[in-house]
């Protein structure tokens, strides 16, 4: 089962998990699982339209999702995603 590695700003809204075992085949039937698990995460995560956020990234090893065939990139069982939030600030 995949799992999806939360980063500390997002754990306030997982629970304190820092990693979530979804179902799915994609990036986004994941991520589709991991927010009807925890949906006081879909704001932070995904724009009105049902887009990600341009500031969330996700990994699957060094890959950027987007790099790839974004959330209809492919899964195995053993893959991590991981979920990483751009961080701006001056």
């Amino acid at each position: 089962m995949p799992l999806i590695k939360i980063p500390t700003p997002f754990r306030y809204y997982t629970g304190g998990l820092d990693e979530i075992p979804v179902t799915g085949s994609t990036v986004g039937e994941a991520m589709a699982g991991l927010v009807a698990q925890f949906p006081a995460l879909r704001p932070h995560l995904y724009r009105n339209n049902g887009t990600l956020h341009a500031f969330v990234n996700l990994f699957i090893g060094e890959a950027n999702v987007r790099d790839l065939q974004g959330l209809d990139t492919p899964l195995a069982e053993a893959d991590e995603l991981r979920l990483v939030p751009s961080i701006a600030g001056g």
